[in-house]
């Protein structure tokens, strides 16, 4: 079974975005309207998201935007590969570092989801041992979580096939 959850990582910034958002904007596909942020803040969120080393989950955005975008116009326009290859690179030249608006953005979600006050206290947790521990320690704990989670899924998955199966034999009809 393919995996669940092998997407995941690349839709963690989705989904920070989604659950900051309003249910009205999330229904019609709209990005969170964000209150503006205190210096003070945007720094504290910035540092925050240093610490949590957020900038490695976008950090292939440009490129691999780019990337979808060219195969993309690849398929319709088979005759332009070499073209295509050689745009590919201007365009992500062009957009080198346009991926740091992500950063900036989660920086004003955590100010509009914290206070001046709370991200503050954020920052001295992390910088604590116990926050360093949580920072050295959280990216393995979520690594064996999503192992554990594609191994129930894989594990469940088999058991409502199962289950399927007996409920279409009672019904003479086997699959």
């Amino acid at each position: 079974m393919k995996s669940v959850f092998r997407i995941l990582p690349a839709a963690g910034i989705l989904l920070a975005v989604a659950a900051a958002s309003p249910a009205a904007a999330q229904a019609q596909g709209q990005p969170p309207a964000l209150k503006p942020a205190s210096p003070a803040c945007m720094a504290g969120a910035r540092e925050i998201l240093g610490m949590k080393n957020a900038a490695a989950m976008y950090a292939n955005a440009v490129p691999g935007i780019v990337q979808q975008t060219k195969q993309a116009l690849l398929q319709s326009n088979l005759n332009y590969q070499k073209d295509l290859d050689e745009v590919a690179v201007v365009v992500a030249q062009t957009y080198a570092g346009k991926e740091k608006e992500i950063g900036e953005r989660m920086a004003q979600i955590y100010c509009n989801e914290f206070t001046d006050a709370e991200i503050a206290n954020l920052v001295t947790f992390y910088k604590s041992t116990i926050g360093q521990k949580l920072l050295a320690a959280e990216p393995k704990a979520i690594q064996m979580s999503m192992a554990s989670m594609n191994q129930w899924a894989a594990e469940f998955s088999d058991t409502v096939t199962a289950q399927f199966r007996a409920e279409m034999r009672k019904r003479n009809k086997p699959i």
